[in-house]
């Protein structure tokens, strides 16, 4: 492996979570395989000593190498997984075990950026690496985190959060929106995109636990749909009606309604409406383009239009959607 690769450490011990551990190691391998390049992620992982560590699932990992080697070297993200335990109520606990905060202690010094997955927040957070910070957890344990540390801002909606070098992640599949997210800051948005797609997931979700995305490209059999779908997604600021997406797609409008419905459920103008939405939460999340702008570049004409298709798509309003949901620091 090239020099310029990113060491990631996920650090391991036992009764961790097993997609936890897994996850984003598959998302990080895509990186190099969808850019055609020598630089990548090399992951590593680390352990009190180098014998299996047995997951949560009982499945058995072997480690790389130890926490004291893994400090040795320059890390450039250290990824904390969690675990939790479940008593006779079924109420879930995190658990933070004293020795394994240490050694989040100890490889946090070397780093250059931290990620927590699913409960791994406690860990941190125990660490005192969260102190003054926003961050997000399982949902099931956000209560926990919030009560036995009040220091921290605790937001359980988003899927994950940043707050500087600073990482979190909601729960269990949320590790790989996280990741994503992690190599789109590295390698750029469209490299993402292409991983997302290998995965067939959404680049980006909102942050909060319920999905609203529009789909990934191509989802159709139709390849006149995804034309359409391409030629919508390159001009939302455009009227976009109707007839002027038949007069593209060289149909009638009946037709054109009766494809939609049944290729993708949606009628046109429902569609329309969903990448607009889409593109403004983008904007939202990662930007500060005023409403009015935003409402003019997504197509929506007026902020009016914008907020009702908010209230109606999201139950929502930008400005709220703003405030919950962004992901980097205002």
């Amino acid at each position: 492996m090239g020099a310029v690769d990113r060491l990631v450490v996920i650090l391991l011990f036992e009764g961790v979570d097993l997609l936890d551990v897994t996850g984003p190691p598959e998302v990080f391998s895509l990186v190099r395989r969808e850019t055609g390049e020598e630089t990548g992620y090399r992951v590593v992982l680390a352990a009190r000593t180098t014998d299996p560590v047995t997951t949560a699932a009982g499945v058995r990992i072997l480690p790389d190498l130890t926490v004291a080697q893994a400090a040795e070297q320059r890390i450039d993200t250290l990824l904390v997984p969690g675990a939790v335990e479940v008593d006779e109520h079924r109420r879930v606990h995190a658990l933070a075990d004293p020795a394994v905060v240490e050694q989040v202690r100890v490889l946090a010094a070397r780093s250059r950026r931290l990620a927590s997955v699913c409960v791994g927040a406690h860990l941190l957070a125990a660490a005192g690496l969260l102190d003054g910070r926003r961050a997000t957890t399982h949902w099931s344990t956000a209560r926990q985190l919030a009560d036995e540390h009040p220091q921290i801002e605790v937001d359980a909606d988003p899927i994950f959060i940043r707050d500087g070098s600073v990482w979190t992640g909601a729960g269990i599949s949320a590790c790989l929106d996280l990741s994503l997210a992690l190599v789109a800051e590295d390698f750029g948005e469209t490299v993402a995109l292409r991983v997302a797609r290998q995965l067939v997931m959404y680049l980006k979700r909102p942050g909060g636990q319920s999905q609203f995305s529009v789909p990934l490209e191509p989802v159709s059999t139709t390849r006149r749909i995804e034309d359409l779908r391409l030629y919508i997604a390159r001009h939302l600021d455009r009227p976009l009606t109707v007839a002027d997406l038949a007069a593209h797609a060289h149909i009638g409008e009946r037709q054109l309604t009766r494809i939609f419905k049944s290729e993708l459920g949606l009628t046109p103008s429902a569609y329309v409406e969903s990448a607009r939405v889409e593109r403004a939460r983008h904007h939202l999340e990662s930007g500060d383009m005023t409403l009015e702008r935003l409402a003019a570049v997504c197509g929506f004409g007026t902020t009016d239009t914008l907020v009702r298709a908010f209230r109606r798509t999201l139950d929502t309003t930008p400005g709220e959607y703003r405030r919950r949901f962004r992901t980097v620091p205002g």
